[in-house]
């Protein structure tokens, strides 16, 4: 991952509605938060001088931010929600517990439901409204359905007790079903236009308000016309338009966006009329194909393919019309085995989701081209750092990862002028003569990759780097001899220096040049964002290798011995320790070990 740079990512950051999420070195989400400015929000925790101790913390921790677009503030807090419960940050905490939803609860399964607040698993016998964004505006609905339809909100013991009307019924908030001041049936009509409220038919519910309104006023009931209209005038007070709960059903919106030969593919994910989020991608192109072409073809590959999506949603939207679109599908909802809309031309909710799409695609492509940009910068700083006669464009970086020897595993991580090729990307489990020996663990995996390219006849790197001083070095470049590579690429170690501070790496160079560029230097940025990444795949691969290694038992690797007879074993002498030193003749006395496997299990440890 590269070096953060506030400064320049704030200079490309949206000035709109949306949500970020912060990351660390390894890729892990440190915080996820929202914003009606992004890059007013995000700003401010770039600050000199910021107060807060954690916010400090966490900016120390920060690799990289990511961002999502929006169309309103109450939106991208709904989807930050959605984002905390599903990859649960360790700096959320005030929002990390699940029953930070607030919903408005009416308890349909009593005779005279009740209408109240509601956080945490939902209860049969209920219909709830929301989620809303905030306590606050849950209260603010609760508050004019008890003032305009009169539900009741008190307790069930508290109304099974009362004798007399209380003060919610004197303030006209409730008809006070408790003492019978109300009819079961106009009880029940009181609910249905609260439930037809809450769930959005708000112009029933009006139309329903404004004919008893002129009725009460024909028959000149005058003040029960006023009463009606004051209803009415609170309803329409209120009404307003909520995008990010629809309650509209499953789609994709999948939007393109290209410029400079680079283009980026945005696909915002509708489940259950909700914002669950959006992945972007960057397919590889020549720089020659339409917007059109690229969308066609991504869309060819992505639903066709094996999804990390387990829904396959019914409905499409794209940004472009594309020439394939009846083709495509007719093949989707073959492979789905149920009907499929594609569709370019919409209004309304789903007007308002292509536009976000596509201003998350603009977004990412802004940033991806300003990364590249500065990506391109340090590449030439590094070519004119080694003096080199020829480009460097393609880096290939290998770094050791063990606990006390055991499990070693070599990585090698590939970089060229678009950032890190992660398909390149290749693990070694390396079995150097002597656990822990780092030298021949290197030497095994360099000799071993670059062996295979030549036979392959792959691309060489234009830069061999090595985590480590000169020894890794020496070695590293024996293996070019071997090989016959001295020459054709350059080969540099990058060793901690004697501060050992980040900024201060030493690099050396097999003519023996010792080079310190500097903590300010963008070239020595782009080698330790290498020289990061082996470290982090190394330790990635020797954890997994390590964690298969400590699931398995060594008696699997007796030929005869599996499960049953393994547990025999393991019961009968008590460990692996008291196994080993047992004899022969112990060892036949195990339940389902004959004389034949006992001499196996005995000559397997002691030969």
């Amino acid at each position: 991952m590269p070096d953060f740079d506030p400064k320049h990512f704030l200079d490309h950051c949206a000035r709109k509605p949306g949500v970020y999420r912060m990351l660390n070195a390894d890729g892990d989400v440190l915080y996820v938060g929202k914003a009606r400015n992004l890059q007013a929000r995000l700003s401010s925790y770039f600050q000199k001088n910021v107060a807060s101790v954690k916010t400090r913390a966490l900016v120390a921790r920060i690799a990289d931010v990511q961002t999502t677009v929006t169309s309103s503030e109450a939106e991208a807090l709904l989807l930050e929600q959605s984002l905390i419960k599903s990859l649960r940050p360790p700096y959320n905490i005030l929002l990390r517990d699940d029953k930070s939803y607030p919903y408005i609860r009416l308890t349909t399964s009593d005779r005279y439901p009740r209408i109240t607040f509601h956080r945490g698993t939902r209860r049969k016998g209920s219909h709830y409204f929301g989620p809303y964004p905030s306590g606050g505006a849950v209260r603010e609905a609760i508050s004019l359905v008890e003032k305009v339809f009169q539900v009741r909100n008190c307790s069930d013991s508290y109304f099974r007790n009362r004798t007399r009307p209380c003060l919610q019924h004197q303030i006209q908030r409730c008809t006070a079903p408790c003492v019978g001041l109300v009819s079961e049936q106009d009880y029940a009509q009181q609910v249905r236009l609260a439930t037809d409220f809450l769930d959005g038919r708000s112009r029933d519910v009006v139309e329903h308000l404004s004919q008893k309104m002129e009725q009460a006023a024909e028959s000149l009931a005058f003040e029960e016309a006023a009463l009606l209209r004051d209803k009415l005038a609170a309803i329409q007070a209120v009404q307003q338009k909520q995008y990010a709960e629809t309650g509209q059903g499953d789609l994709d919106v999948v939007a393109v966006e290209g410029r400079h030969g680079l283009a980026v593919v945005d696909v915002l994910m509708i489940r259950g009329g909700r914002i669950l989020g959006h992945r972007t991608f960057s397919p590889q192109t020549r720089g020659e194909e339409d917007l059109a072409e690229i969308l066609e073809a991504f869309a060819g590959q992505y639903y066709l393919g094996d999804r990390e999506d387990p829904v396959n949603p019914p409905e499409i939207l794209l940004s472009h019309e594309v020439a394939g679109m009846a083709t495509l599908q007719q093949a989707l909802a073959t492979q789905w085995n149920k009907k499929v809309r594609l569709a370019t031309r919409v209004r309304g909710d789903r007007a308002a989701w292509l536009n976000m799409a596509r201003t998350n695609a603009s977004q990412s492509l802004a940033t991806e081209l300003a990364a590249r940009e500065h990506l391109e910068q340090r590449f030439l700083a590094l070519e004119a750092l080694l003096g080199s006669d020829k480009p460097v464009r393609w880096i290939e970086c290998f770094d050791i990862s063990h606990t006390q020897g055991e499990k070693a595993v070599a990585s090698c991580v590939v970089f060229d002028q678009q950032g890190a090729r992660k398909p390149d990307y290749r693990h070694f489990n390396v079995s150097p003569p002597q656990a822990g020996d780092d030298y021949a663990a290197l030497e095994e995996a360099i000799r071993r990759r670059y062996q295979r390219v030549l036979n392959e006849g792959s691309r060489l790197p234009d830069l061999l780097l090595i985590d480590g001083g000169k020894g890794q070095l020496q070695r590293g470049w024996d293996v070019m001899g071997e090989l016959g590579l001295q020459g054709r690429m350059e080969v540099m170690g990058i060793g901690k220096g004697p501060s050992r501070r980040p900024g201060f790496e030493v690099l050396y160079l097999p003519d023996g040049r010792e080079l310190t560029p500097g903590p300010a230097h963008s070239a020595l940025h782009l080698l330790q964002q290498v020289r990061d990444e082996a470290h982090r795949f190394a330790l990635t691969g020797h954890r997994a290798r390590r964690g298969k290694a400590r699931k398995t038992s060594s008696l699997d690797e007796i030929p005869g011995i599996g499960p049953k007879r393994r547990k025999a074993l393991l019961t009968h002498f008590g460990g692996l320790k008291q196994l080993r030193n047992a004899s022969l003749e112990e060892l036949a006395r195990v339940p389902g070990i004959n004389a034949q496997m006992a001499e196996t299990v005995y000559d397997w440890f002691h030969n």
